[in-house]
């Protein structure tokens, strides 16, 4: 593995050898319009441009065609030289990128804070208190088990954690009292929000060849509820934990390159209209491409991670300053319980802790794939390519130069997505203003879910069981890929299942 990375390098590029109101007020404030590279700023400071040359190498590695009978250059290395050697246990996706180099001992304190568990204040253990006092979990880790995608409830005893419910007015607002996030935790002295129920509604869907599938669908609802109910314009809308692979090769994709492949009015008349959202954090003027999360609504790593210490955990940040977390002003007693802000840091999460974190979630390695060269597989990529699937899941690109960060510096990638937001449809459609657009999700690793942390669960709200029923859910913008994936011959649509699994 290490020989193939350095041959990466050598051939692309040698120089790099081996409180809850003022949170969703936050939310509010990022919008989704068509974006010019221009109107916005990089989400790295340490970018280095490109020489003439440079660019007219990148473009012709990206604008190459697509080939099916044997791979492209560099297609088994989906990181490029940051790819991880593939094991074959639970640790997959817990490895640094091969590129770490000296930031090794951060990344293993990165992790630390990662895994840690919080407790409610006042504690003993000041760097560790701060937990809630509403919250989902006690850990980053304990939604992103094996840094793989959570799941939702198979049923009433069944552990939810590594699912969160968000409510969403039809504005993007939360709810008057509870917010714009469900807590079914609590510290001691305060009541946790209430209960979260998932049953699901079966209903089956026939493919050519007579082959059937039963594909389920949510119905959510919220029970004990300890506030009183909920306002009746809030609607429900599940997220399963998402896979944390690669995000640091993600948010080095230059802007310019993301916004080359919006067409927000469809102006090529090919039914794919993919949208940029252009976000702005509270408390700064600058205007970023929103990459994170199931509807973009991060920019950075960074802010990703604070966003979500602070929805999930109850954990203040530089970014997300109020002590008492998820709590709105309706819940007194939240407001009014002891907190891990105070002499010894200004924020329960503070500048150290939130670069460790940040350092941590950038560095995740890719492994790289699984019997790419199979017959089987290459025909798969001929089926994803023949039915559509790369207009939206675009296979590769090229990061930025990166000063300093040579982790993510200049590397071909194949994260099979064009991080921009798709309307998906009804069947996927939630109550907020985006309604059914979402972000297109990266494909790599995506075949070592089950893998990594025990099951195959797929979509923002874990309702696919498997990657037939994800593409099976596909609408809006997506259905044409859809109905001719289940129009395929059985052989050919089996074929595209295990190319996805190879990624």
């Amino acid at each position: 593995m290490r020989h193939a990375v350095g041959q990466h390098c050598a051939t692309f590029d040698k120089s790099h050898m081996p409180m809850r109101r003022i949170f969703w007020t936050a939310l509010a404030l990022f919008q989704v319009t068509p974006a010019l590279s221009q109107d916005l700023s990089e989400p790295l400071s340490n970018v280095l441009p490109r020489s003439a040359a440079e660019q007219a190498r990148v473009a012709s590695i990206l604008q190459a065609p697509a080939q099916f009978d044997r791979l492209q250059p560099f297609e088994t290395l989906p990181a490029g030289a940051a790819t991880v050697r593939y094991r074959a246990d639970r640790t997959v996706f817990r490895h640094p990128s091969e590129t770490i180099g000296a930031q090794a001992l951060d990344f293993t304190l990165g992790q630390a804070m990662f895994e840690k568990l919080w407790v409610s204040s006042p504690s003993s253990t000041k760097a560790s208190d701060g937990l809630g006092p509403l919250f989902n979990a006690r850990s980053c880790r304990a939604c992103h088990l094996g840094n793989s995608r959570g799941h939702a409830p198979d049923g009433p005893e069944d552990d939810a954690q590594s699912m969160v419910l968000r409510l969403i007015r039809p504005d993007g607002s939360g709810d008057p009292v509870y917010g714009g996030q469900f807590q079914d935790f609590s510290t001691s002295g305060v009541a946790a929000e209430g209960r979260v129920r998932v049953d699901w509604l079966d209903a089956p869907v026939s493919l050519s060849g007579g082959e059937n599938v039963m594909l389920r669908q949510p119905s959510l609802s919220v029970t004990n509820l300890a506030y009183g109910p909920l306002d009746p314009e809030t609607g429900l809308s599940a997220r399963v934990a998402q896979q944390m692979i690669g995000l640091g090769l993600l948010e080095a994709i230059p802007t310019a390159d993301i916004l080359a492949l919006a067409d927000p009015d469809d102006r090529d008349g090919d039914g794919i209209s993919g949208r940029a959202r252009r976000v702005t954090l509270l408390g700064t003027e600058d205007k970023q491409l929103g990459r994170f999360g199931y509807k973009a609504a991060m920019p950075t790593v960074r802010a990703q991670s604070a966003a979500a210490a602070h929805g999930d955990i109850g954990l203040s940040s530089p970014i997300f300053p109020a002590a008492a977390g998820e709590c709105s002003l309706a819940q007194t007693a939240c407001q009014e319980a002891p907190h891990g802000d105070g002499d010894v840091r200004e924020h329960e999460v503070d500048d150290t802790g939130l670069d460790l974190i940040t350092l941590y979630s950038r560095n995740i390695g890719v492994p790289e794939r699984r019997t790419p060269e199979d017959p089987a597989v290459l025909n798969g990529k001929r089926v994803f390519h023949q039915i559509g699937c790369a207009a939206c899941h675009q296979p590769n690109f090229v990061t930025h130069r990166l000063q300093d960060q040579p982790a993510q510096s200049f590397q071909l990638i194949w994260p099979y997505t064009d991080m921009l937001l798709h309307d998906m449809g009804p069947g996927l459609a939630d109550a907020g203003p985006l309604g059914a657009e979402w972000r297109t999700p990266p494909l790599w690793g995506i075949g070592l879910t089950a893998q990594a942390v025990g099951h195959s669960q797929f979509l923002h709200d874990g309702r696919a069981r498997s990657l037939t029923e994800a593409i099976l859910w596909h609408g809006g913008e997506g259905q044409a890929a859809r109905d001719s994936f289940a129009a395929q011959p059985a052989p050919d649509r089996a074929d595209l299942i295990r190319f996805l699994e190879s990624l």
